[in-house]
């Protein structure tokens, strides 16, 4: 008989709560998050009875990442039970409404026994790797964002109108090279603009070298999605890194409606029609958008095709291009599955 064991994972603390295939509890047990966390869990693992253990933590991809990774690496079977799907177990299936940690710990146990569809946790390698520098990118154009405003008010301040919209760094600080005869206030306004002005070349220093890390690191992740036009590293890093395990996406269907490509019908009375969707993966949905935006900029893409042949149909061109992103969206799906099987051979 195989123990399933819930883990409601925090940051100070976890809890674990181990029930047999009638759901009853056999143990349960509250440690520490520390770095001995993995070794009393699987110590007071092991007293129990059983031929096995199913360890199914909740959030693994989240605040139980670190657990999970670990657990796994000690050579257990650990599947990740999403948060949602544990309240839900909490309220329905346990019978016991009060939510606190042994609760949420044995609903956690009762998904991973009923739900026998859960994703399993693996050793994350090369999708991890990507998913943190894609993030990283993310935060440094942010922060470049950020600068480049605070550049533009100081800059308005010093000459009117300010600077065009579109603002190198070379071109501001031509710009602040040619101002003269300033005040107090002014000279310490220049000065300021200067400062920003050096956090954007660092910013563009930060992102250039992410960016090359980023090359590399597709490159040994030995992915055929670049093959698809529009799909870059930068592109190829955010959708294998934010997409995790394709396995976990039964059909073409299931990965559109996650990353939000796939339209949601809204019906009333005898009329059928669908809508934009904005559910689902924003960051995915966003980089399945730029890949659009590259095809539909060159004509003679096959992707330029399929729009204008939606656009021939009546389509808008924003359904044209939700149907082109659809279409991306599918092509992705198949690259990742095949590129699974690949490496799995």
């Amino acid at each position: 008989m195989v123990t399933t064991i819930g883990i409601d994972p925090h940051k100070a603390t976890h809890t674990a709560v181990a029930i047999d295939r009638s759901e009853q509890v056999l143990a349960e047990i509250t440690i520490p998050a520390d770095r001995y966390q993995t070794t009393k869990l699987v110590d007071w693992a092991g007293g129990l009875d059983g031929d096995g253990r199913l360890w199914a933590v909740e959030a693994a991809g989240g605040l139980g990442y670190l657990l999970s990774q670990q657990l796994v690496a000690c050579g257990e079977q650990v599947v990740d039970v999403p948060a949602v799907l544990a309240s839900r177990v909490r309220v329905l299936s346990s019978g016991r409404s009060e939510k606190n940690d042994p609760n949420d710990a044995r609903s956690i146990a009762i998904a991973a026994l009923r739900q026998p569809s859960l994703t399993v946790v693996h050793r994350q390698d090369h999708v991890q790797v990507l998913r943190m520098l894609a993030k990283r990118h993310r935060e440094l154009t942010s922060l470049r964002t950020q600068a480049v405003c605070r550049l533009h008010a100081v800059l308005a301040q010093l000459r009117p109108g300010g600077h065009s919209r579109h603002l190198s760094a070379k071109a501001a600080s031509r710009m602040l090279q040619g101002i003269r005869t300033l005040d107090v206030v002014g000279e310490q306004r220049r000065q300021m603009a200067h400062t920003h002005l050096g956090d954007i070349r660092r910013l563009d220093r930060d992102i250039k070298a992410n960016k090359a890390l980023v090359r590399k690191a597709v490159t040994a992740a030995d992915t055929t999605l670049t093959d698809i036009y529009g799909v870059g590293p930068m592109v190829a890093a955010f959708v294998i890194g934010y997409t995790g395990d394709p396995s976990r996406f039964t059909t073409a269907d299931h990965y559109a409606a996650y990353n939000g490509t796939a339209p949601i019908e809204y019906s009333s009375g005898g009329s059928k029609k669908h809508r934009l969707s904005l559910r689902g993966n924003r960051v995915l949905n966003h980089a399945i958008h730029m890949a659009a935006m590259a095809q539909i900029s060159k004509p003679t893409s096959a992707g330029w095709a399929y729009y204008d042949k939606k656009q021939t149909e009546g389509k808008t061109k924003k359904e044209a291009l939700r149907a082109l992103k659809r279409r991306i969206s599918d092509a992705v799906y198949r690259q990742l599955v095949a590129d699974q099987k690949r490496h799995q051979v």
